[in-house]
């Protein structure tokens, strides 16, 4: 790390925070706002959640931690990194556990893609629309899934309007960055035509290959440098929704597009080309029965396909996706002093991975999936003392196409959760949680026999795989009141059957056969009993108020696979720091984060991650001209142009994080 860049570092970041005087402004003793979750029954605060500790991106904040990638926007957060793999397709990583544990949702209901199928699939829902983001860390399979071992993460768009509008409102912004050349514009409306709710939203997203610091293979001179090739992403999307709103509820319906063509950054620089067409309903009815509050009723179908085509554009696999989801929530009123809901939700799916040409091995067959589930959550006050629990049962079927000669299979699910949050004196809480969750190996884990060209790996299944449990057991501490608010959280997590990909070298042919020249290597779907420790601690001051704000962070987790060494791809422990300082027109704010070398590998891993320090600025100034609101805004990223590469990346070793960048835009409010 060279000094010149340090302080040059530092000199820019310094005249971003000290543009408005004085800094330390007088700030009163106050209640700062309630950011309210939605993707759990009761609509808490986020920091009243017992189930699933949350944390919620919005507003500014959440404009200015925007990336192309759902992964990559909230690697910043508390117990969150990315999979990073390149710039189109970058997963959230929640305590060290990813794909199928970690569920993705669009205003509470499952994106219904195959992003948690494979690292180079990106998340089917558009985060640049979204009005919030939730993460929630935890036992939330009982409300979404056996799929959310490791969390959720709900990315909010209010696609579906679910209140009336006096005057239409909306949204509209365009950005330019240096170092993929990106332009980027947004828009989204709002509005009512007598009882009708009204919405609009529209993406369009050009990026080319991005500028790194060094050069793309680690310690190789002869590979690429200045920019990552296949490192580019195209995305365009476009939703409309409409609902009929009253007072004893709403019903309402939406319709999106998506598509998406990205880079694969490798050296064989395949790329993606996806589309998906998505459509939801969604209905509330207040009072609906005696001794009940409300009733929901969620309809999600997506039809989605990607094909991975080789760089001369070729298609080598096609991957189909057609799944539909039902959700029902029933709200009581308090019984005997508790509160809660109960439900049931279904989904049915029909997915493939096929050779685009008819030929060769079938990386996934043709599968028919479905699963059924009740649930019920329920909450309650005992004095200081508020206790929440909850149990969930599913039952999941997989159906091969008998042509593959493959069985099927059939898992039965049980989840169970226990906790309480003690205000043991005002303001400040503690509470323990203890849970069971399962869930069922998802359908590559069982069936993949063949080439997946992206990550250039021949993947086989093991159909005879048992269902995973995870037995987790959660101590939490916080300050909710005051300017100065602060939590931490110690957790423990063991999985039977924890299922993972091990590769033991072996190089193949596109058949499968052993070729010392192979192109894949082969990758066999395995289980052991793993464990998951960590800790997490955020301390905040006068966090989203005007004047300072602060907010420091650390996290650290470690995963063993029992008796044999560590699992794969797992976080570096960071150490992080925010200050923002907000008066008037102006916003200003520096980050840091520092991530520590990463050496504990998997058994098949061969190279450690080094650490890296990331350091973050941005400036914004808001005019009000009329009754429009027009913000200028200016994101500083990477100031320090350091090669950073993630331990939670396959492609560590080959393509590092975009250099330093700066990111200019206008946003309008109206």
């Amino acid at each position: 790390m060279h000094v010149p860049r340090i302080l040059s570092a530092a000199a820019i970041s310094a005249a971003f925070v000290s543009l408005y005087t004085p800094v330390f402004a007088q700030i009163a003793e106050k209640s700062l706002p309630p950011v309210i979750v939605t993707a759990t029954p009761f609509n808490a605060p986020e920091n009243a959640q017992i189930l699933t500790p949350a944390t919620v991106l919005s507003g500014d904040e959440l404009r200015n931690k925007l990336e192309p990638s759902l992964g990559n926007t909230l690697s910043r957060e508390l117990g969150v990194s990315s999979s990073a793999f390149g710039a189109g397709a970058s997963r959230p990583i929640i305590r060290g556990l990813e794909g199928p544990r970690v569920k993705i949702l669009q205003n509470g209901m499952s994106v219904l893609d195959v992003s948690s199928l494979s690292n180079d699939h990106a998340v089917g829902v558009e985060t640049s629309t979204a009005r919030q983001i939730e993460i929630l860390r935890g036992p939330a399979a009982l409300l979404y899934g056996s799929g959310a071992i490791g969390g959720l993460v709900n990315v909010v768009n209010d696609r579906i309007p679910t209140e009336l509008m006096a005057k239409p409102t909306g949204e509209a912004e365009v950005r330019f960055g240096s170092a993929n050349r990106e332009k980027n514009l947004l828009f989204s409306a709002d509005g009512s035509s007598g009882p009708v709710g009204l919405h609009l939203d529209a993406n369009l997203r050009d990026a080319d290959d991005y500028k790194i610091p060094g050069f793309s293979v680690l310690n190789d001179p002869a590979s690429a440098q200045g920019r990552l090739p296949s490192s580019f992403s195209r995305a365009n999307s476009l939703g409309l929704g409409a609902s009929h709103i009253a007072d004893w509820g709403h019903i309402g319906a939406s319709v999106g597009a998506k598509n998406d063509r990205y880079g694969i950054p490798t050296a064989e620089q395949s790329f993606i080309t996806l589309s998906q067409t998505r459509f939801d309903m969604d209905s509330l009815i207040r009072q609906p029965l005696a001794g009940f509050e409300s009733f929901k009723f969620k309809l999600g179908h997506t039809d989605y396909k990607h094909t991975e085509n080789l760089q001369d554009g070729t298609p080598a696999t096609n991957f189909k996706n057609r799944a539909i989801e039902t959700r029902w929530e029933l709200a009581h009123k308090p019984l005997a002093g508790w509160r809660g809901t109960l439900g049931m939700q279904t989904e049915n799916s029909k997915y493939s991975a096929l050779a685009a040409d008819g030929s060769g091995p079938e990386t996934v067959p043709i599968t028919k999936s479905s699963s059924v589930a009740g649930f019920l959550v329920e909450e309650r006050d005992f004095g200081p003392i508020r206790a929440s629990a909850g149990a969930r049962l599913e039952s999941v079927k997989r159906r091969p196409d008998t042509s593959a000669g493959l069985p099927d299979r059939d898992f039965k699910l049980g989840s169970y959760s226990i906790g309480g949050l003690w205000a043991f004196v005002p303001g400040y809480s503690f509470g323990p949680t203890l849970s069971i969750a399962q869930r069922a190996p998802a359908i590559e884990e069982l069936y993949s026999n063949g080439p997946h060209e992206a990550t250039r790996t021949f993947d086989i299944g093991d159909a005879g795989l048992h269902k995973e449990t995870s037995r987790n057991i959660e101590l939490t501490l916080q300050k909710t009141e005051g300017l100065v608010r602060w939590k931490a959280n110690l957790f423990e997590n063991k999985i039977k059957n924890f299922v993972y990909g091990r590769t033991d070298g072996t190089l193949v042919d596109d058949d499968g056969a052993p070729d010392p020249a192979g192109e894949f290597r082969q990758r066999f779907w395995s289980q052991a009993n793993a464990t998951i420790r960590g800790a997490e601690m955020e301390v905040s001051y006068n966090l989203r108020g005007e004047g300072l704000s602060l907010r420091g962070f650390t996290d650290t987790s470690r995963g063993t696979l029992d008796g044999a060494g560590s699992l794969p791809l797992q976080p570096a422990s960071r150490v992080g720091i925010d200050a923002d300082f907000k008066q008037g027109p102006w916003r200003t704010g520096i980050g840091l984060l520092r991530a520590k070398n990463q050496d504990r590998l998997a058994a098949f891993e061969t190279t450690r991650t080094s650490g890296y320090t990331q350091l973050d600025a941005h400036l914004s100034y808001t005019q009000r001209v009329g009754t429009t609101q027009l913000t200028g805004f200016v994101l500083a990223k990477n100031l320090l142009n350091q090669d950073i590469r993630l331990s939670t990346s396959v492609l560590k070793d080959v393509a590092p994080l975009p250099g330093r960048s700066l990111i200019v835009g206008v946003r309008t409010r109206f």
